[in-house]
């Protein structure tokens, strides 16, 4: 069910007018679709975490509501029953600290003055001149909010996800669906953006009534589940809050590789080398991004960096998510031991009710986070694991690394259980068995590289974390000094 802050929302179960104005009542700030061809940049497969979701699912480009369904699915004698999901968020705007260091980047251009560093072609002067002139559209009150094309991402995985699950995302199931989300404002309105992707779904072409004068609804903020880690007090003053925690993060900034492109782009610009640092190269590169994402146009950023050069600063911004949300320190997966027990809850609730030939209390949890909710989760159980760590001395080494944040935690990213009822045709046993969906694509469970497992056998694998898990001793801090464990 749809819950509210402080009150549960009803959908009645009622003709389709009253069906469509009770989804319509939890829909908030509706806006239309900008028209536009998809762009693409040579630059796309290095933004990392800024990454366009369409760029890891190409297929999507030439029409973004068709459903993808992977072959893999499991079908015939196997009926999904439940389908749990883990969404970040789709794209935002910068954050107000990332607009602040590309505000002081555009002064430092418009403040040069020939001569300042000689041009590394006859091409730089021109770049640097380009984006000099150019207007910061970028403002302080965008900090992080979800844009127009981030609502348009939620919408058209809703409409994706209802048409490769009718069973499960039926109208007569909307009542049943459980929406959470990170208090985040980017989370809550990818929820209600996800509600309106449905309400085209169930309603093609039927406008939509005036919503201006209506109060919305939101879906349920829990931040103890999808921002875990604000709540975790080891993670918090072990990681979070410890200066040498990122030392490799730090250590790459001052390595060779990112002196070379301080260098070249001080060149390029005709900027003072010791005027530039790693920092305000990268947030040059993310506007790239940002100016590729949010308006679908190639920035004269873009003209700043080369393949190599974008290589170089992807794994810059894999480094901070592996030794802040991933692999680096266990407490950065631990803590979302939380998350991994409730789904599991959910799913148990959904077998027992099955077994006992109940209807599912919820065939839909939908739970919308962030990167930082979603990679902690992935390193938990196992997956996109190196055998060896992400260091700021091992980067030619990585160059084919698995843990490669744009291709696993994109704008829209989606980590989906999947749980079916399945009947055996020699045997009246029934069994349960789960598939794992990242990013619409059947994911290889990592303990065993299948793409199915029988609910129990899957359960029996983690039982250690299901088990183990309390939050609250997991991040406790220790009573005695010691080191933060490295992996």
């Amino acid at each position: 069910m749809f819950r509210g802050p402080g009150r549960l929302l009803r959908a009645p179960v009622a003709p389709a007018a009253a069906l469509a104005a009770a989804l319509l009542s939890s829909l908030a700030r509706c806006s239309h679709l900008e028209s536009g061809d998809p762009v693409a940049s040579a630059l796309s497969p290095y933004f990392g975490t800024k990454t366009r979701y369409e760029d890891v699912n190409p297929g999507l480009l030439p029409d973004p509501e068709a459903p993808q369904r992977d072959p893999e699915l499991l079908e015939g004698t196997c009926t999904p029953v439940q389908l749990v999901a883990v969404i970040r968020h789709g794209t935002r705007y910068p954050t107000a600290k990332q607009i602040r260091k590309l505000r002081h980047l555009h002064e430092l251009l418009q403040a040069r003055r020939p001569g300042d560093e000689k041009a590394g072609g006859a091409g730089g002067q021109d770049v640097g001149a380009a984006l000099a002139n150019r207007p910061l559209w970028y403002a302080d009150w965008m900090d992080g909010q979800l844009v127009e094309k981030g609502k348009q991402d939620m919408r058209q995985l809703a409409q994706r996800l209802a048409a490769l699950f009718p069973s499960l995302f039926d109208r007569e199931n909307f009542g049943r669906m459980q929406l959470i989300t990170s208090s985040k404002h980017r989370c809550v309105d990818s929820g209600v953006a996800f509600l309106q992707g449905l309400w085209q779904h169930y309603y093609p072409g039927l406008p939509p009534p005036d919503v201006s004068d209506m109060e919305c609804g939101h879906p349920r903020i829990n931040d103890k589940l999808m921002r875990f880690f604000d709540h975790c007090k080891k993670f918090l003053t072990e990681v979070e809050g410890n200066a040498t925690a990122l030392y490799h993060v730090e250590a790459f900034k001052t390595g060779p590789e990112m002196q070379g492109i301080l260098k070249k782009v001080a060149a390029t610009l005709q900027v003072p080398l010791n005027h530039l640092n790693a920092d305000l190269i990268q947030v040059a590169f993310f506007t790239c991004s940002f100016d590729l994402a949010i308006k679908g146009i190639k920035s004269p950023w873009c003209d700043v960096f080369d393949i190599d050069d974008a290589k170089v600063l992807e794994y810059l911004n894999d480094l901070k998510q592996y030794w802040k949300r991933g692999y680096g320190y266990t407490i950065n997966s631990r803590s979302s031991c939380i998350l991994f027990e409730d789904i599991f809850r959910h799913l148990d609730k959904a077998v027992e009710q099955k077994q006992r030939s109940q209807p599912i209390s919820s065939p839909v949890i939908l739970q919308f986070g962030h990167a930082e909710t979603l990679l902690p989760l992935l390193s938990l159980m196992g997956l996109f694991k190196d055998k060896e760590p992400l260091t700021a001395y091992n980067y030619k080494e990585q160059t084919h690394r698995k843990f490669r944040s744009g291709h696993i935690v994109p704008y829209a990213s989606n980590l989906i259980f999947l749980l079916y009822h399945c009947k055996n045709a020699k045997t009246p046993k029934e069994e349960f068995r789960v598939q794992m969906l990242l990013n619409e694509k059947v994911l290889p469970f990592a303990h065993s590289q299948e793409t199915v497992s029988l609910y129990e056998d899957l359960k029996n694998h983690y039982k250690d974390i299901l088990q183990s898990c309390r939050a609250n001793d997991e991040c406790e801090l220790p009573k005695t000094n010691s080191t933060s464990d490295e992996l």
